[in-house]
């Protein structure tokens, strides 16, 4: 159950960031980005999966509890009285009139569609974030947090993944990065802000490096080393990339759009784990509670008592060198114009180098 629980959070995250991108990129000017086109089919699959991969949890808790009292009473009990299960009763609602909004109005004769349709996707957020984690111990810096922070990603995001897979070439790329660019780093300042936020419920600033410990931190260290690559494909899909299209017009950016998503899909897989793991805040530290792969990686003596301190030995220095060096093999890649997913893989392996260096350095 915890792997569907992950992947349907990763694909929630995903079917959210199509249906804002999709919405915005409809009532931004054709002459301003690439010659796109989304299937309806797409757009209504990330919709009806928005109420079908954010009911997981749902039914995750069903689970649970028709054990003790009944599936059928579990079921009602959860959807009435849980606010997990009222707030997805909200979000398949809007999904519902999102869906209605889509076969009723036409894209190419109603001027509001995208305005109309970006309105009803944000409600879905504000559904979601009031579901959340931070928001069951914030009720309102929670939802606020979340939502923002899901609302800034999948801005920055989802325009970036509907133009790197659904453009037919890149016509305008240039007139596109113009106000993506700016977009892209208000949305990133709003995700560094709300996420600063998020972690102030989950995670004591003092016992960051503890909750390694556990498979929350652990799935918190993975994400923040993957967005680091992240940062520098942002740097060269808004600023090289954009150099590149002045002097060489039938440069084709799209494959390196479309590894920047992908990415990102994988920091979507990292926060779908996060969600799924008790957050140290509310987490034992006890060697039962301890991540099997930190276990599996760290050869020395664990306790429930430990506290995690960092004294970088030969070992780690060298690791933390090659994951620098493999940062600035994505730039070097790039500028000797090799194939994309080569530096795909140079990120790849600063993520594992990364993180080998800083588990080796724990004392």
């Amino acid at each position: 159950m915890y792997v569907i629980t992950t992947i349907s959070q990763a694909l929630l995250y995903l079917c959210v960031a199509i249906c804002i991108g999709y919405f915005i990129l409809s009532f931004i000017k054709k002459s301003d980005q690439p010659k796109i086109t989304v299937p309806f089919g797409v757009l209504v699959m990330a919709i009806v999966g928005i109420a079908i991969f954010s009911f997981i949890p749902v039914l995750k808790t069903v689970l649970f509890l028709s054990p003790r009292i009944g599936m059928s009473d579990a079921f009602q009990s959860v959807l009435f009285t849980f606010e997990i299960g009222k707030a997805w009763l909200l979000t398949f609602i809007m999904c519902f009139i999102t869906c209605l909004f889509i076969y009723l109005f036409d894209e190419k004769r109603n001027p509001y569609y995208g305005q109309g349709g970006l309105i009803l996707s944000i409600m879905i957020i504000l559904t979601l974030g009031w579901s959340s984690h931070a928001s069951s111990i914030d009720r309102i810096w929670g939802f606020i947090g979340d939502s923002l922070h899901l609302l800034a990603v999948s801005v920055w995001i989802g325009i970036l993944f509907i133009v790197s897979w659904f453009s037919k070439n890149s016509t305008h790329w240039l007139k596109f990065l113009r106000w993506y660019t700016p977009v892209a780093i208000i949305c990133l300042f709003v995700t560094v802000l709300s996420g600063i936020l998020l972690m102030n419920f989950m995670v004591d600033w003092d016992i960051y490096t503890k909750s390694w410990l556990i498979p929350y931190g652990q799935a918190l260290l993975w994400k923040h080393l993957m967005i680091i690559p992240l940062f520098i494909y942002a740097f060269i899909n808004g600023i090289f990339i954009r150099r590149r299209l002045k002097t060489s017009p039938t440069f084709n950016p799209r494959p390196w759009a479309k590894i920047e998503s992908i990415v990102i899909l994988l920091i979507f897989t990292a926060t779908a784990m996060l969600g799924e793991q008790p957050p140290p805040k509310e987490a034992d530290f006890n060697e039962d509670s301890f991540s099997s792969l930190f276990l599996a990686v760290y050869q020395g003596p664990v306790n429930s008592g430990m506290d995690v301190f960092l004294d970088f030995n030969k070992i780690s220095f060298s690791l933390f060198i090659l994951g620098i060096l493999f940062l600035i093999l994505i730039i070097f890649l790039y500028l000797r114009k090799v194939p994309p997913i080569f530096s795909f893989l140079m990120s790849i392996f600063f993520v594992f180098s990364a993180y080998l260096a800083l588990m080796y350095s724990i004392q």
